[in-house]
């Protein structure tokens, strides 16, 4: 049965990172079922990447007051198209872009359900406490009566739903725990590593540790490059040949502090700085990888997590990224805690590691990914949860039961 769903995301751009490669991945596989997805967002209508955006998109902006990303299109466009869709799904909260959806379609016959993206674990309570205080002004006028008033709230992992519970006492929502992950690479392999290889030729004959995505405090890079320059100092002969692969942008202000952290401890000499890599370079970079590596203080899912996986590439992790669990069940990489002292170790154990032994975990690595984090079973549970949870659906339809996992109490 064909749903027309909207998605409402802050903004469309790629450099964005996981959350709205999520939401392409999953409109792929939805739209090859029969869904018709479109895309709303707060993004100038001129923007290029509006212009490559791979959906229909509608751009609401250009948008103010700094990072919220006010605009007053949003909302009026929404109550006259709101006929045209089934369900709306909100992607990511603490900009207009959510607060809007509620104020269009709360207490209205078209459903919405939001995906939080991680954004209300209680890390971002302890890291930032007086920018905590500040959302609490905000919370009980918006993103609490957005979550109240949704059919239901998604979360992409166990842990995510009950750390949710932890940021704010006034707390409320209808709690669904969903599928998540990504796409299966593209088949030709080799293709990949020449299109990497052909702008990092001096890549092609190392021990390469990748780490791929947006560079921001919380994904630990400082605790990567800290372990790594510990770990040559403290057993050179260990760390001959290897590479340490930045890939994603670092053009901000973070990402120039961890540059000249790179320089301070030394590696200048064995860090390469791809800035965004896509398309074959993407998965280039990822196949010419021996081991990929994310110490974060917090990530929901982590897509580029996943990509490795289904790259048969194992990953060093840190217990504060929410599927880390099943990676460690699975043997499809090795965990620790977020701290320079447990990235060390894992460092260590993976270039200790004996040949045979990685090989396995590779192999473990490839068969974790195709059991738990394909992005078509994760596009079937999106779609049988709405079903199960919408208050009014297409044609007179019944809800269904969701797959496994179902809903959490509250």
């Amino acid at each position: 049965m064909p749903l027309r769903i909207l998605h409402v995301i802050s903004s469309v751009n790629p450099q964005g990172g996981g959350p709205i490669e999520g939401l392409v991945q999953l409109a792929r596989v939805n739209g090859r079922h029969g869904h018709h997805i479109e895309v709303a967002s707060l993004d100038d209508p001129q923007a290029e990447w509006v212009q490559r955006c791979p959906l229909p998109c509608h751009a609401m902006g250009p948008s103010h007051i700094g990072k919220y990303r006010y605009s007053p299109r949003l909302v009026p466009w929404l109550q006259a198209n709101r006929d045209r869709y089934d369900v709306v799904i909100v992607n990511g909260i603490w900009q207009y872009h959510a607060f809007a959806v509620w104020r269009a379609l709360s207490g209205t016959s078209t459903p919405y359900f939001v995906y939080t993206h991680g954004m209300l674990d209680p890390w971002f309570k302890r890291r930032y406490p007086l920018k905590h205080l500040k959302k609490w002004l905000f919370w009980p006028w918006a993103e609490y009566r957005l979550l109240r008033d949704a059919a239901a709230v998604f979360f992409t992992s166990e842990d995510e739903r009950r750390l949710a519970r932890q940021s704010f006492w006034l707390y409320r929502c209808k709690e669904v725990v969903v599928n998540y992950g990504t796409s299966v690479p593209p088949d030709e392999a080799d293709a990949q590593r020449r299109a990497f290889l052909s702008r990092f030729p001096q890549l092609a004959d190392t021990r390469n540790l990748l780490f791929l995505g947006r560079l921001h405090e919380k994904k630990g890079v400082d605790l990567l490059l800290q372990a790594l320059a510990a770990v040559r100092t403290r057993q050179p002969a260990l760390t001959e040949g290897v590479r340490l692969v930045m890939a994603g942008p670092a053009g901000d202000d973070y990402g120039q502090r961890m540059r000249q952290l790179a320089t301070q401890l030394g590696l200048d000499d064995i860090t390469v700085w791809t800035g965004m890599v896509s398309g074959p370079e993407k998965w280039g970079a990822f196949r010419c990888a021996e081991a990929f590596a994310l110490p974060s203080h917090q990530e929901n899912f982590g897509i580029s997590v996943a990509e490795s996986l289904a790259c048969g590439v194992p990953v060093l992790i840190s217990n504060q990224v929410n599927i880390w669990r099943e990676i460690e069940q699975d043997r499809a990489g090795l965990v620790g805690d977020d701290t320079q002292a447990a990235t060390e170790t894992l460092l260590t154990q993976w270039l200790a590691m004996p040949q045979p032994e990685w090989q396995a975990m590779r192999d473990h690595a490839q068969a974790c990914f195709n059991a738990r984090f394909r992005i078509d079973r994760a596009a079937d549970s999106l779609i049988h949860a709405m079903l199960s949870q919408a208050v009014s659906l297409p044609g007179g339809a019944k809800p269904v039961a969701p797959p496994e996992p179902a809903s959490a109490p509250r």
